[in-house]
């Protein structure tokens, strides 16, 4: 190795190296890789996460609702999720606990799109359901189960 150094406002280590036998000079970049996060369904079945899931349940409840500028609240939104989910520093996450936090930041954003989200996160069946979900966001915080 001929010489290492931060890069990338210290996100990476950048070296550079020779080759022992021709003497070429090259150029690395390491960067410490997140850990994988796995989601346990519900089924049981394990899949990796993707915030890309997150944010598309997301767009489908704040379909046809005002929020700010659309894209970016929502990229922000689904990114603001991610941080919570990645903070935990655990490896794994059932799925339940992804929609409760996703419930959360919808409440926060949109009641009708929070109201949409729960009644397929929560398998809503019959109408009184979503009046007791309807009921329950009215009371506030407290209302949360």
């Amino acid at each position: 190795m001929v010489d290492s150094r931060p890069a990338d406002g210290g996100a990476a280590i950048r070296r550079r190296r020779l080759c022992p036998k021709c003497g070429f000079r090259f150029t690395t970049h390491e960067r410490v890789e997140p850990p994988r996060l796995t989601v346990i369904k519900r089924d049981g079945r394990r899949q990796p996460f993707s915030v890309e899931k997150i944010r598309s349940g997301m767009a489908k409840a704040l379909t046809h609702r005002p929020v700010g500028e659309m894209p970016a609240a929502l990229d922000r939104a689904a990114e603001e999720v991610e941080a919570r989910i990645m903070g935990r520093g655990r490896p794994t996450i059932e799925s339940a606990e992804i929609g409760q936090i996703v419930l959360a930041k919808l409440r926060e954003m949109d009641q009708v799109a929070y109201v949409r989200f729960a009644s397929v996160h929560k398998k809503f069946e019959k109408p009184d359901e979503f009046k007791e979900e309807v009921d329950r966001l009215s009371e506030g915080p407290s209302g949360e189960r």
